[in-house]
């Protein structure tokens, strides 16, 4: 296991927004460093993805820390609400920073986002548009998210399937990143739109 590779670091330098692409396999992650992510994402431990990029590793799954460690991530997510319990929250905080990981608290409402800020004050939200309202798009729920993260903190906007004009409107808002699927994601980031097979 190479040094750890910090996401926050990743996704804040630079000019605009970057790219946290979500991928299966090595040569996947592989593709989407040179499509110009800043930043992987896994649902479940990939088979030699720590060799094939140099890129920090979001473990997308609301797994122990030591599960995301084992799968060769930097970071592991948190959903809020999925910790209620007392303690239960700052105990997962405290081994993940044990372990070395940065912690991605994943929010769907205000109630969740000042829940993890006033137990554990999290860098990193993923701001996630699950539970919105029938009538309500998924990029209207993430940008309706975003101005109650405190300035200073870093989000990540969860539009797995995002267009290039979608990612123009989270840049114009302030979103510091955004997960997308890794299928094809130079055309995101300003390079050419995907070919249609």
């Amino acid at each position: 296991m190479t040094g750890a590779r910090r996401l926050s670091q990743a996704i804040s330098e630079g000019d605009g927004i970057s790219i946290v692409a979500l991928v299966r396999d090595a040569a996947a992650a592989t593709t989407a460093e040179g499509e110009g992510a800043e930043g992987l994402a896994v649902m479940a431990p990939v088979d030699g993805i720590r060799e094939s990029t140099s890129l920090p590793i979001l473990f997308r799954v609301d797994a122990s820390p030591e599960a995301a460690r084992e799968a060769g991530a930097d970071a592991c997510l948190i959903v809020a609400e999925d910790h209620d319990e007392e303690e239960h929250l700052e105990e997962l905080h405290a081994r993940a920073t044990e372990l070395g990981l940065e912690i991605v608290v994943d929010i769907h409402d205000d109630e969740s986002l000042a829940a993890s800020l006033e137990r554990i004050e999290p860098e990193i939200f993923l701001l996630s548009p699950r539970e919105a309202d029938d009538d309500e798009e998924d990029l209207e729920r993430i940008l309706d998210l975003l101005p109650d993260v405190p300035a200073g903190k870093l989000a990540i906007a969860d539009l797995q399937a995002a267009t290039r004009d979608d990612v123009v409107a989270l840049e114009r808002a302030g979103v510091d990143a955004v997960l997308v699927a890794g299928s094809s994601i130079a055309h995101l980031v300003g390079g050419a739109p995907p070919q249609e097979v």
